[in-house]
């Protein structure tokens, strides 16, 4: 194997084992910012001699033993090594076997990555950075900022993770609930980037997608009993199955209700209604990320459009708003309505959230608002909608779209 061949196996085999050895070493540590500097150090070391050794039979355990040894050097230098010596060494050794205690390491990083002390962004970026092993180069290309401002935002939240002392554990009790809340937050702003990217020239980030799965899959291993890590991977892999076919042959967008269904991926949607199962039968009542996924699951139960359950979809919506009061959830149950009882019906809700003004400048009020005005003929004020649409949407794949619905619009009229 040639040295080019084996930097990409490191590369792929690096995303797999980062956060488990960055994990470990934190808890060694106990400082995240430290821990991903010596895991560094071993990768170093692995892309200087794995070239010229080989790859070894067991590189994972390869690169875990040797961020191991960096880390006993780092607690020789800060004088911890002589009072802990003998437990830490009993420490290391049992870990090499004890996969429970890998997965519990897992655990408190995540926790520790999506902290509240945190801004959003940081949460994100470090999230990206320490639990899928991604580059700050690729960070900032998934999210379109430039490379120095997503260093900046890891250098800082490990900074402040440092200086609050933010302890490397799950929180237990009621913060247990609070931090929670945080962690699925940011796994499915992950998620969301990719499915629909913020700006840009492209439609989806597929990528983002299945980082947030990966992460959504591990952490739903790791808490098996919690019903709204099941509906947010519930959420996540029923959505996930429509990827293929939300993009047409040049990458334009297929809106939800001209997609190809046949290109649905049916494996994805099956995992998605399984993990759905197992979250209805964890808990008494519902969580947001449960009445998102029963949501998504109407949709693909629904083998066309004109099948689908919009009644369902509407009490849903009702459920959801109750929860977790929401503009853009009204707006959304606005459309279930339309599609339920009709256009007028729609339209009269959507104009209510005009007046409230709080969606100001969100995108998708004109662009739902166009829609419903088209249906009910009013062509004029449609074309004037999906153009205020187009102006406020960052996304270019988005605004072409937006366009060219004005223009069939206008086209609709000529005819």
């Amino acid at each position: 194997m040639g040295a080019t061949e084996t930097h990409r196996s490191i590369d792929a085999l690096w995303r797999i084992e980062s956060p488990r050895i960055i994990a470990g070493l934190a808890r060694l540590v106990r400082d995240v910012g430290i821990a991903e500097e010596l895991a560094q150090d071993a990768l170093v070391t692995a892309l200087e001699q794995w070239p010229r050794t080989g790859i070894p039979d067991n590189p994972g355990a390869w690169l875990t033993t040797t961020a191991k040894n960096r880390a006993l050097d780092w607690l020789r230098r800060q004088r911890m090594l002589a009072r802990h010596h003998e437990a830490l060494g009993h420490e290391l050794e049992m870990e090499a076997i004890a996969d429970d205690e890998i997965g519990d390491d897992l655990l408190r990083l995540i926790f520790v990555a999506c902290h509240p002390l945190l801004a959003t962004e940081a949460r994100t970026a470090l999230t990206l950075r320490l639990l899928g092993g991604l580059t700050t180069t690729e960070i900032a290309r998934a999210f379109l900022v430039s490379e120095p401002t997503i260093a900046q935002r890891i250098v800082r939240a490990k900074r402040a993770l440092s200086d609050a002392r933010v302890p490397f554990e799950v929180p237990v009790g009621a913060a247990l609930a609070e931090r929670l809340s945080s962690v699925l937050e940011v796994i499915y702003l992950i998620f969301n980037e990719g499915y629909s990217a913020t700006a840009g020239a492209d439609w989806m980030r597929p990528a983002l997608c299945e980082e947030a799965l990966r992460i959504g899959r591990v952490l739903a291993g790791l808490m098996p009993d919690a019903s709204e890590v099941h509906g947010l991977l519930a959420l996540m892999e029923i959505q996930a199955s429509r990827v293929r076919a939300r993009q047409g042959p040049d990458g334009e967008p297929v809106l939800l209700m001209e997609q190809n269904r046949a290109l649905w991926d049916r494996l994805s949607i099956n995992r998605g209604l399984a993990s759905l199962a197992r979250a209805e039968a964890l808990t008494g009542r519902s969580g947001t990320y449960l009445l998102q996924a029963a949501i998504a699951a109407c949709h693909a139960r629904a083998l066309t459009p004109a099948d689908t359950d919009w009644a369902r979809i509407v009490t849903l919506y009702d459920d959801l708003i109750a929860l977790t009061p929401s503009p853009v959830i009204e707006l959304n149950r606005a459309v279930a309505i339309a599609m339920a009882r009709g256009p007028a019906a729609g339209l009269e809700l959507v104009d209510r959230l005009v007046v409230d003004g709080r969606l100001a400048h969100y995108h998708l009020l004109p662009s739902v608002r166009g829609d419903l005005l088209a249906r009910l003929g009013r062509r004029d004020e449609a074309r004037r909608e999906f153009e205020r649409a187009a102006s406020l949407t960052q996304n270019e794949r988005e605004r072409r779209l937006l366009l060219d619905r004005s223009a069939h619009v206008v086209h609709a009229v000529d005819r």
